[in-house]
């Protein structure tokens, strides 16, 4: 069955329970940079500042001011005029360029007059560290946000058409992940964009228990009153099934890294960042999962 694996961590809007004090910040001369701003986390994000009436620049290709990351002669012009940048690379800090390409845009951000950033990360990832390490070496005032699987992948992701499909082909099947939710990571990110305490703060965000995959997948099961089943597969089969639907060589390669190097047992303990940022407990995947269901999102069509 066809799968959408283009974006690994797609999202959606939702709200912000979050409280905000940096009027420095917030002020209209102060632009927030959203990069990746109209998909994943970041969509998230600017659809909470641009509540708060904080002004937001978009950073995508299709933006009125574009950015590109393999251009980089639209960096110059996205960060005029901006006073904190929410980056969120793609995609994803593991490939080859990251490094590269984070450093470079830290730089062009000092010399533009940015003030602080805040980097989207990934856990249990070597190459993310060294991304991490970079942001907290520019100068700037940073703060890492270092993100469990995404909840969302199973409706606004890479496994939603599995979901509709009624069987979920993966490998990790019994490796447990503290799947953290969109909501959580973007209240996290806002605060840490709008507000002074977290400069300087590394959270590692996770839901507050750890599921394997069979297990979440069970749990939208009883969430939607109808069998979603789970097939593990080798990293073998994994591949060549992806390779079969057509998806991309460099796709291929990343998601096979994803789940045969980060999906070993090194992320399945779950943390307090979500607490220690917002003052609260991160959300459940059952509660999730039950909205979920309630929003039509998973429901198919006689005909489909």
């Amino acid at each position: 069955m066809p799968v959408r694996f283009s974006t690994m961590f797609a999202l959606t809007d939702s709200r912000c329970n979050c409280v905000m004090t940096n009027k420095d910040i917030l002020n209209s001369e102060n632009t927030i940079l959203v990069l990746g701003g109209t998909g994943k986390t970041g969509s998230r994000v600017a659809a909470r500042l641009t509540a708060l009436g904080a002004p937001v620049r978009i950073g995508s290709r299709t933006a009125t001011v574009p950015f590109d990351w393999t251009d980089r002669e639209t960096w110059g012009p996205v960060l005029a005029g901006v006073g904190a940048v929410y980056l969120s690379y793609q995609p994803d800090l593991a490939v080859p360029s990251a490094a590269a390409d984070i450093k470079a845009l830290t730089v062009r951000a000092a010399a533009a007059g940015v003030r602080r950033i805040v980097l989207l990360s990934g856990r249990g990832e070597p190459e993310a560290l060294e991304c991490e390490a970079i942001v907290r070496d520019s100068g700037l005032e940073w703060t890492v946000v270092r993100c469990a699987f995404f909840a969302q992948n199973f409706s606004e992701g890479a496994f939603a058409d599995y979901i509709l499909a009624g069987e979920v082909a993966l490998p990790s099947g019994d490796v447990p992940e503290p799947f953290v939710d969109a909501d959580d990571i973007a209240d996290v990110a806002v605060a840490a964009l709008t507000e002074d305490t977290h400069i300087g703060e590394v959270y590692e965000l996770t839901g507050p228990r750890a599921l394997t995959f069979a297990e979440a997948t069970a749990e939208i099961t009883r969430a939607l009153g109808r069998e979603i089943a789970f097939i593990p597969l080798s990293r073998t089969d994994f591949v060549a099934a992806l390779t079969s639907y057509g998806v991309p060589a460099d796709e291929v390669s990343l998601l096979d890294y994803l789940f045969g190097t980060i999906l070993d047992g090194r992320n399945s303990h779950t943390t307090d960042g979500v607490f220690r940022a917002l003052g609260r407990k991160p959300r459940n995947f059952a509660e999730y999962a039950r909205d979920v269901a309630l929003s039509g999102v998973w429901s198919v069509t006689a005909d489909a």
